[in-house]
């Protein structure tokens, strides 16, 4: 069978160096954006409950089918970082407008257009580096993309707390403009990055791969997304949870969840360096359980403080979760690396869809019900995981 091959090409560290600064800023506009898109969308658009969840809950549709089409041409042409670019640029413009529109449906249209192109820039960096990295010969290929994965941790402890003193100084306005901006530095940057061509064909003999039912995969991934889910509603939900119920400020909201970010860095580090050791469904686990404890936690919070301290589990979680994630899903397809990446990835998207609706509910009953939710869907995915062990033969 006849198979493409990369030829290498001399590998530098410093070659990295941009790539590192587009992390770390695609993080940072991440982190100023995300949080507290739920809040505005309720406090200055006047979204009701269910034009909430609607919105929460396209936006990662039309995200998942952006990257997946963009996913798909980067993989047939060398365009990887043209698209870099285009999804760049395309944030800039998409924020820009959300600092100056009000309009529930034209911030939908924006959303599931031009923001929903940006969301393409996470995925296509990380193949990116992939595919830098194989061509120079780099045998520190998972260190490398750990350590950019580190570098959007970062960005999440300074983001959210940056956005509350943006919202609080400035209001949503100056948050969106700001995080238009940081995009179109991310634009400028990937200017930098050179092309990758595509490498002339090797002649190489690899045995086929029947692809055949994998139902442990199966489970697995239904078990990411119920996962994933209950984080992702825990994200969303604790602006609205905090200032509308626990009585905390913006500000509030933007320093515990830049301690969180900041507990997961040691923390994914140290998962990282663990799954060389030990099983890495075993860590996954590991996540889900202190997950159990961590939504319990929150049904019973009263103030921010209490809310600060339970971040430790939160960290837990999205570490051993999130950080894990990716290797896991790969250790359980190794002949198909790219399919699990994106399957994961998938997983994350459909649980983000998830939380808009389970939102929006909330919000018509309480907020703190959302942790309830998040409780039943943790506790799903771990039995998910379990039936998902291992044959023994």
């Amino acid at each position: 069978m006849t198979v493409t091959a990369e030829l290498p090409v001399p590998f530098r560290v410093r070659s990295l160096v941009p790539l590192s600064l587009v992390s770390a800023a695609v993080g940072l506009g991440a982190a100023l954006a995300f949080p507290f898109m739920s809040l505005f969308l309720s406090a200055e658009v006047g979204a009701s409950p269910l034009a909430l969840g609607t919105f929460l809950l396209i936006t990662p549709l039309a995200s998942l089918v952006a990257s997946t089409l963009l996913g798909r041409l980067s993989d047939a042409r060398a365009v990887r970082r043209t698209l870099l670019i285009v999804g760049a640029v395309t944030g800039a413009l998409g924020y820009g407008l959300f600092a100056v529109l009000r309009n529930y449906w034209v911030l939908l249209l924006v959303s599931t257009t031009l923001v929903a192109v940006a969301s393409s820039l996470l995925p296509q960096m990380f193949a990116y580096a992939r595919q830098v990295l194989e061509r120079g010969g780099s045998t520190r290929a998972p260190l490398i993309i750990t350590g950019l994965r580190t570098l959007i941790s970062l960005a999440w402890v300074a983001g959210p707390p940056l956005a509350a003193l943006l919202v609080a100084q400035t209001g949503f306005t100056g948050l969106f403009a700001a995080t238009g901006l940081v995009f179109g530095v991310v634009a400028l940057l990937t200017l930098r990055l050179p092309e990758v061509a595509a490498a002339p064909p090797v002649e190489e003999d690899v045995e086929p791969v029947a692809p055949g039912p994998r139902p442990r995969f199966a489970l697995s991934v239904l078990a990411f997304v119920l996962l994933q889910g209950a984080i992702s509603l825990g994200v969303v939900t604790l602006p609205l949870f905090v200032t509308e119920q626990v009585g905390g400020t913006t500000t509030d909201v933007g320093l515990i969840m830049g301690l969180c970010a900041g507990l997961e860095i040691p923390l994914m580090i140290g998962f990282g360096v663990l799954a060389s050791r030990v099983d890495q469904r075993v860590l996954v686990l590991v996540g889900a359980v202190v997950g159990l404890g961590y939504f319990g936690a929150m049904l019973l919070v009263s103030t921010t403080w209490h809310i600060a301290a339970a971040q430790v589990l939160n960290a837990i979680v999205i570490s051993a979760v999130m950080g894990i994630g990716i290797s896991y899903f790969q250790s359980l397809s190794p002949d198909r690396p790219g399919y699990a990446t994106t399957m994961f990835t998938n997983s994350a998207t459909v649980a983000s869809m998830l939380a808009g609706p389970l939102l929006a509910l909330a919000q018509v009953l309480t907020y703190r019900t959302a942790y309830g939710m998040s409780l039943a869907m943790s506790l799903a995915g771990l039995v998910l995981l379990l039936l998902a062990r291992p044959r023994t033969t």
